[in-house]
């Protein structure tokens, strides 16, 4: 990763930081609890990928980053509180996210899901601040976020995802990318979406950065399994060989490390031929992709 790029993935963070700082009501705010631990999961740190794609593709588009932060904003809210819901004791269990102890672990199992519940809540009051343009207004807005997250992608991907653990026969291989579809590539592929709405950006142009996000999506999991095959909690910040303890479906149960560090690359290459719309334009929205493909954590 060049010192370019580098520095400016540590602005776009700083930004994002910034814009959430001031949408989201002061732990001091009462009731006290619910606001502490609504920054506690969302400050928690993270790479805050969804938001900078979403300020990287309204720049692709020629747009204002001011007005891009809201929809950035919302859904790292989204992002976030799938985390703490996916984290609870009744769903995937786990006591370790971003380094830190989740939710639940530090304020209970009833805090946790209220605070997963206000985050998905703020999301779409932060997004409903975003400037129409002519192609696009608020409802449009709303209706792309609220179809990303609802039980068609994000929760229909987890409902799959629980379903499909413990089980001794592992998914199909349509299964398996119906899931990552959904539960990951779904949310990422409408956060460039929205950023790229808020540049009023062409039917044209939107496809093609569908195809981008869909394609980044995909090989964002595909390296996210094969990542808690090979690395360790320290270095993920999260519980690594969890998948392979459940008896989980992962691209590396189904094809094994090399075949799916080979689908990756496939993918990323799709992402980066979507691109050449955007010309030099598009330069971030191809250096992201590298950078997820080589991620160690």
């Amino acid at each position: 990763m060049s010192d370019s790029f580098s520095s400016y993935l540590k602005e776009r963070c700083k930004t994002v930081d910034r814009a959430l700082n001031g949408y989201l009501p002061q732990a001091r705010t009462r009731p006290g609890t619910i606001h502490e631990a609504m920054r506690y999961s969302l400050f928690a740190g993270g790479k805050r990928l969804r938001p900078i794609l979403s300020l990287a593709a309204a720049e692709a588009c020629g747009g204002n980053l001011e007005e891009a932060l809201a929809p950035a904003s919302a859904v790292e809210c989204i992002h976030t509180y799938s985390l703490i819901h996916d984290d609870l004791p009744c769903m995937d269990d786990d006591d370790l996210r971003r380094g830190m102890p989740t939710s639940h672990v530090k304020y209970g199992e009833g805090i946790a899901v209220l605070t997963g519940d206000a985050l998905l809540t703020i999301a779409f009051e932060i997004l409903a601040q975003t400037p129409p343009t002519k192609r696009y207004d608020v409802g449009a807005y709303v209706t792309e976020l609220a179809t990303a997250s609802g039980s068609r992608h994000l929760i229909g991907g987890q409902v799959m995802d629980l379903e499909g653990e413990g089980s001794d026969v592992l998914l199909s291989p349509p299964q398996l990318k119906f899931i990552h579809q959904s539960k990951t590539a779904a949310l990422l592929t409408a956060s460039i979406r929205l950023g790229a709405m808020t540049a009023n950006v062409t039917p044209g142009k939107l496809e093609a950065l569908t195809v981008y996000g869909q394609s980044l999506g995909l090989a964002f999991q595909v390296i996210d399994d094969i990542l808690d095959v090979t690395q360790t909690s320290e270095k993920l910040g999260k519980s690594a060989g969890k998948d392979e303890a459940t008896n989980k479906s992962t691209y590396p149960a189904l094809f094994g490390l090399e075949k799916s560090r080979k689908e990756a690359a496939r993918l990323t290459k799709k992402a980066h031929e979507a691109l050449k719309p955007f010309g030099k334009k598009g330069q971030r929205l191809g250096e992201i992709a590298e950078y997820l493909l080589n991620r160690d954590y």
